[in-house]
C-alpha cells in the first residue's frame, strides 16, 4: 500500500507534519507540495492544536523540488507566490521546523517559512538548484536577508554553498542544536512548551515582529501597540495577580 507523501500527527496542542518522501531526501513534488499546503492550512483551522512541528522522514528534511518531475517537462507551481502555495505566507500560529540531512533548494525555503529551526549535527542547508537554473520561488530570496542579514544570504544565493549546522548556528540560520536524531523530540517538547503559554499575548508578539518589516519604525510601533491591546485587556492583568501571588518568582515558568 502505498504511503502517502505527507503524514499528519497530532497529540494535543502540538500538530507534527511530515514529508515522507525519503527516497528522495523528501522532495516535494506538485503533489506533495498541494498536500503539505493542505495540511499547513488543516493545523491552522484547527482550534484544538496551537503549535505545529514540521519536519522530514528517514534523516532528511527536504531537498526541495523533485527534480526529475520538473526534468520530465511538468512544471512546479510556485510554493510562496501562488494562492494556493505552502509557504505563501506565515499563519496565524507558530510553526517549528526539525531539521536533519538536508534542508535544500526550496527545502531551505520550507525551514525558513518556520518560526524556529532546530537541527542536529547532520544538517545542511544551501541553495543547491544554482546549479540546475532552477529559481527559488519558495520565498527564499524574501526571508533568507531578513534572518541571516543581506552579506550572507547573497553568499549563499550566489554560490549555492553548502552551510553546515554549526555555522547554521552561528549565523542564526539555525535556532537550536540538539544531539542527533532528536530533533523531533526536542521540537515537540518546545512545541508543547509554547502551547502552553497564554496564547493571545504570544500571538500578538509574534505577528508584530512578522509584520515590521513592512513598515517604518514608528508605524511598526504603533502596530505592536494595536496587536497587544486583546492580550492587555484579557491576559495582562490576570497573569500579573498570578505574579503578585508569588508565582513564576526566580525565572521559574509556570503554564497555565
Amino acid at each position: 500500500m502505498t504511503q502517502p507523501k505527507i503524514l499528519v500527527e497530532t497529540a494535543g496542542p502540538v500538530t507534527t507534519i511530515v514529508i515522507n518522501r525519503p527516497e528522495v531526501r523528501n522532495a516535494l513534488d506538485n503533489e506533495a507540495a498541494r498536500a503539505l499546503a493542505a495540511a499547513l492550512k488543516a493545523f491552522e483551522a484547527d482550534a484544538e492544536t496551537h503549535v505545529a512541528v514540521l519536519t522530514g522522514a528517514g534523516g532528511a528534511f527536504c531537498a526541495g523540488a523533485d527534480l526529475k518531475e520538473l526534468g520530465s517537462g511538468t512544471d512546479y507551481f510556485p510554493w510562496a507566490g501562488s494562492e494556493e502555495g505552502p509557504l505563501r505566507s506565515p499563519l496565524a500560529k507558530p510553526v517549528i521546523a526539525a531539521i536533519e540531512g538536508h534542508a535544500c533548494a526550496g527545502g531551505l525555503g520550507v525551514a525558513l517559512f518556520c518560526d524556529i529551526r532546530i537541527v542536529d549535527d547532520t544538517a545542511v542547508f544551501g541553495v543547491f538548484s544554482r546549479r540546475w537554473g532552477v529559481p527559488m520561488s519558495d520565498g527564499t530570496t524574501v526571508r533568507l536577508p531578513r534572518i541571516v542579514g543581506q552579506g550572507r544570504a547573497l553568499d549563499m544565493l550566489l554560490t549555492g554553498r553548502a552551510v553546515g549546522a554549526d555555522e547554521a548556528i552561528a549565523i542564526g540560520l539555525a535556532t537550536r542544536k540538539v544531539a542527533r536524531g532528536t530533533t523531533r523530540a526536542a521540537a515537540e517538547t518546545l512545541a508543547r512548551e509554547i502551547a502552553g503559554f497564554p496564547s493571545i499575548a504570544m500571538a500578538s508578539d509574534r505577528r508584530s515582529a512578522y509584520e515590521s518589516f513592512d513598515r517604518d519604525q514608528q508605524a511598526a510601533v504603533r502596530r505592536e501597540m494595536e496587536l497587544s491591546l486583546a492580550a492587555r485587556r484579557q491576559e495582562a492583568q490576570k497573569g500579573a495577580a498570578r505574579f503578585a501571588r508569588g508565582e513564576g518568582r526566580h525565572g521559574k515558568f509556570e503554564r497555565h
